[in-house]
């Protein structure tokens, strides 16, 4: 759940306008404030009160009956949150997030048909909304399925919204087509880094190669990250799936290697990337992902990248590696920060362009 007090309370004073006189716009930015504060440390009544006094100073802005909706929604009130909420969609301002929460308060309320209804309405009037596809698709989830048509379609409209690939590396590293959830997973962990399902993600990522990597003797090794490895030969040109491509690399990459460690996986990965561009593979098959593989290994930045991208599969081994490594990391680091994977409409991935 989202709210917006602490994101936009700068902004606030200004969003409607100057119809009442600024100091009671300020006065209800005052009182929102020390809501919000109340909210947190869980005294939700006193809270709703301020907000309503607030209300009262400066009836257009949606912000305050929006705050009020997630404060019940706190309490459980999820029957009267949605009243809040669908008087808050109406409003000036207000924007697919106060959709989101309206259908969320409908869901957590027992009511999926209305949770949904309410998201669609939503779409109809931002119909590029990840969020609203994320919602949808958490309606669905006693449906894989279902979810998945829901979470995809999400990250093709909305490709820096990063819930939906988060869901989809989830769904796809536990089944068997893993080779989705190995692409969805990273871009995940590049547009929201340093939180709890990061640090999951990385550790699902870790495991993924682990499980799906095999080493049965010195000489015989396995790559599996996918069963669709059929080629359609009715087709007018028949073209390799690209799960074959993707394993053809990895085989080759883990030929001179014999377990699955952060070490061996930067070896791994480096070579893999390396066999994609000398097959001129990206020419037919384009992956930001692996453009992104080659951007950071012409600024040798590539060793770092996969420590961080999947520390959490091998903790011990990231601390060892950073005991010695520490400047070098930190260096990454703050590239890192200003030098984001370039995501956007024109460069996103998504499973149905392969």
């Amino acid at each position: 759940m989202k709210r917006f007090i602490l994101l936009t309370g700068l902004v606030l004073i200004g969003i409607s306008g100057f119809c009442q006189t600024k100091s009671e716009k300020q006065e209800a930015y005052n009182k929102a404030k020390q809501a919000v504060e109340l909210m947190d440390n869980g005294n939700y009544d006193m809270s709703i009160q301020l907000l309503e006094e607030a209300t009262k100073l400066d009836p257009t802005n949606f912000i305050y009956p929006y705050e009020i909706g997630y404060a019940l929604i706190l309490k459980k009130k999820y029957k009267k949150a949605t009243k809040y909420f669908e008087k808050v969609v109406k409003m000036e301002g207000s924007d697919d997030q106060s959709y989101q929460m309206l259908g969320n308060a409908y869901s957590m309320g027992g009511n999926k048909e209305k949770a949904i209804d309410a998201y669609n309405r939503g779409l109809k009037k931002y119909p590029n909304s990840g969020r609203l596809y994320l919602e949808i698709g958490n309606v669905h989830q006693d449906d894989w399925n279902k979810a998945l048509e829901y979470y995809e379609k999400g990250v093709q409209v909305d490709p820096t919204y990063p819930s939906n690939y988060y869901w989809l590396a989830k769904i796809f590293c536990n089944s068997t087509e893993e080779i989705w959830g190995m692409f969805y997973g990273e871009m995940f962990m590049n547009i929201e880094r340093n939180s709890k399902r990061t640090e999951e993600i990385s550790q699902l990522l870790f495991d993924t190669y682990k499980s799906e990597i095999q080493f049965t003797s010195d000489t015989t090794k396995s790559v599996s990250f996918s069963q669709n490895n059929v080629i359609d030969i009715t087709a007018k040109k028949p073209t390799l799936p690209y799960s074959m491509i993707y394993e053809t690399g990895l085989m080759i990459a883990v030929s001179d290697v014999n377990s699955i460690t952060l070490k061996t996986l930067h070896k791994i990965r480096s070579q893999h990337t390396n066999f994609y561009f000398d097959q001129k593979f990206n020419d037919s098959y384009p992956n930001v992902v692996f453009d992104w593989h080659k951007t950071l290994i012409q600024k040798e930045m590539f060793e770092c990248y996969n420590y961080w991208l999947m520390m959490k599969g091998a903790p011990d081994e990231f601390d060892e590696w950073i005991g010695t490594n520490q400047e070098k990391f930190e260096s990454f680091i703050n590239w890192f920060s200003e030098n984001p994977m370039p995501i956007d409409n024109e460069k996103s991935f998504h499973r149905l362009n392969f």
